[in-house]
């Protein structure tokens, strides 16, 4: 097919094809439009062949918008404040995957150091995409392991800039940058002031952020012309990229420089809302080019140098990764799932090859064999982590841990039972336990068990969606189930349950949003709270009031909880960057809540303390009281 709208047809025509049914099958976005390079691609429909390069220049731009947009979130106030978890896992996973792939490939492919170091470094990166949504879909993002795989992905965000600037100078020092510099304004110029314009050059970039780029936004935001933004934040764009292209650096760099300086100004969060959509139709492009270009015939004839490689790759991260999160404490379920999860090579691979290829620094065939290599890897991530959840996990994960495996065993069962104990079952668990309900708690995240225990609540370890384990916490003698999970698929799957063995059983049930709370009503379920702060605090309200509590005086304590919460709130800023000290604090803070919520219980337990209780109206309109 020939022309730029029979090309730009297929491209788009292959994305919405591809991508919707990649993501039913529980693949990222990501590997559907890797997919829908391959099929469109010359070596398998051949729809689209060496005339889709000229769309590959624009989607190559796709790369620099994303790393503008990477810097926009990166808030140096945020990044300092999560400096250990950031710069140190993130720090060792860099340093010790790229030493340990170096050694292998110097010493099994005969290839020079310099070669060796940025195939090493591409390869020591992960998928951003596919990790944080994997995790995303079975709702363990809020886990020890998700947030470690966020602070490690979050460091090889901002390491790529570096990766980048590094390799030009690695392929001047191999000798195969001839003519990389030819065209630029640094190009005939000595080698230390190469090195100050490259440097003047990132803090012009800064200091237009500053003091030219925000001002002019603010000019034109007076306009009221959405279109206009739009067009002056894609200007900005192009033109940092622009001026560090011609000093011979990668666009990508001034993006990201650009998008830390503009992370703290006013403009943040309209910029990213205008270059989303822009960025993420280019990425696409992008990915789908390069799945163009997997040579499949070359995969076939050397299958097994390009698996032996796969598997080297994914054999050395997993290793590294395991041994970090051994540093880093991690409990073996939550280990293997941090090591399983970002064991592939990311979508910055693919970024680093192709800048790779231009400057002659690897060979075309090595890098055709580069780009297979992270495609497969990504492709077998999905499978590496049913693999972990199906047959590894459940021998190796909880077991390794004898007082793990202790805390299934339940020693006391209460009428209430709060299945998932995050920021929304604690709440309600609190504001329960204020006013003197028991309840039995279970959670399937062991690192917050341990925390949540620390904190003084006696919480159990387990997989609540199981039946025999609902029957050893008392299902069957209980009278009110809190389903408060943070996957709303796992929730469902509870519920269904529930409803199937134990159908007396009342259920109050969290729900992300409106459509979570319509699956919920499809089975049932009549007490939906779609969450915050709030709707929890409102949970906890109708349970104290189903357990018997006068209606305002339930509520009344309900707003009392929000009240001493929010005061806590600002006492324990100032210690959440010390964990020790930071569960010490909330420790406090919980028990002086719990005596100040009693206090105000027994206090207003007099007759006048009824306000709108329509129950009491009608028990003093009829004569009768209340047990």
């Amino acid at each position: 097919m020939n022309g730029f709208l029979a090309n730009a047809l297929v491209f788009l025509a292959a994305a919405v094809l591809c991508v919707p049914l990649a993501k039913r099958v529980g693949l990222s976005s990501v590997l559907g439009y890797l997919l829908a390079g391959i099929i469109i691609g010359p070596f398998v429909l051949g729809f689209v062949g060496q005339e889709g390069e000229d769309i590959m220049h624009v989607a190559e731009f796709g790369v620099v918008m994303m790393l503008f947009l990477i810097g926009l979130e990166l808030e140096p106030s945020a990044i300092w404040a999560m400096r250990k978890s950031i710069f140190g896992l993130g720090l060792m996973q860099l340093i010790g995957t790229t030493l340990a792939l170096v050694l292998v490939i110097i010493f099994s492919f005969d290839m020079r150091w310099q070669v060796a170091l940025t195939i090493a470094l591409a390869f020591s990166l992960s998928s951003t995409a596919i990790v944080m949504q994997s995790l995303k879909e079975k709702g363990l993002g809020n886990t020890v392991a998700g947030k470690t795989s966020f602070s490690v992905l979050l460091f090889q965000d901002i390491a790529v800039i570096p990766i980048l600037a590094m390799i030009p100078l690695l392929s001047a020092q191999s000798g195969s940058d001839a003519q990389h510099h030819s065209g630029t304004l640094i190009g005939d110029a000595p080698a230390w002031l190469q090195a100050l314009l490259v440097g003047g050059a990132v803090g012009t970039v800064h200091l237009a952020g500053k003091f030219l780029f925000v001002p002019f936004l603010r000019l034109i935001s007076k306009t009221h012309l959405r279109e206009l933004f739009t067009a002056t934040s894609l200007l900005l764009v192009v033109s940092v990229a622009y001026l560090m292209e011609m000093v011979g650096l990668s666009p990508a760099l001034g993006a990201f420089i650009a998008g830390v300086v503009l992370a703290n100004s006013e403009f943040k969060h309209e910029l990213e809302s205008d270059l989303e959509p822009f960025k993420g139709l280019l990425l696409g492009l992008f990915f789908m080019g390069v799945g163009a270009t997997i040579n499949f015939g070359m995969i076939f004839n050397e299958t097994s140098e390009i698996m032996t490689l796969v598997a080297v790759v994914i054999a050395v991260k997993f290793v590294v990764l395991y041994v970090i999160g051994k540093v880093s404490k991690l409990r073996s379920d939550q280990n293997l799932l941090f090591a399983f999860g970002m064991s592939q090579v990311g979508e910055f691979g693919f970024v680093i090859f192709s800048f790779a290829g231009q400057l002659d620094l690897v060979a075309p065939q090595t890098i055709s064999k580069l780009m297979a290599v992270v495609t497969i890897t990504m492709l077998i991530t999905p499978l590496l982590l049913i693999l972990n959840e199906k047959l590894i996990d459940p021998y190796f994960g909880v077991k390794a841990n004898d007082n793990e495996k202790d805390a299934d065993e339940i020693d006391q069962k209460h009428k209430v039972m709060i299945i998932g104990f995050g920021h929304f079952g604690s709440t309600i668990g609190r504001l329960l336990r204020a006013n003197g309900i028991d309840a039995t708690i279970l959670d399937n995240d062991s690192d917050r068990v341990e925390l949540l225990r620390k904190m003084g609540f006696k919480v159990y370890y387990g997989d609540a969606t199981r039946l025999d384990l609902l029957n050893a916490a008392g299902a069957a003698e209980a009278t009110l189930l809190i389903a408060a999970i943070d996957s709303p698929d796992i929730n469902n799957q509870l519920i269904h349950t529930v409803r199937k063995h134990f159908p007396n059983l009342r259920i109050f049930a969290r729900a992300r949003n409106r459509y979570d709370a319509y699956n919920l009503m499809e089975v049932g379920v009549e007490k939906i709270y779609r969450e915050t702060l709030y709707t929890a605090v409102h949970l906890g309200v109708d349970v104290l009031s189903a357990l018997g509590f006068r209606r305002f005086s339930a509520h009344r304590q309900g707003q009392k909880f929000i009240e001493y919460d929010e005061k806590a709130l600002s006492k324990l800023s100032a210690s959440r960057h010390d964990p020790k000290e930071y569960v010490a604090s909330v420790r406090e803070e919980i028990e002086l809540q719990e005596k100040l919520l009693q206090s105000d219980l027994h206090a207003s337990l007099t007759a006048t303390d009824h306000s709108w209780d329509s129950q009491h109206l009608r028990e003093l309109l009829t004569g009768t009281t209340s047990k």
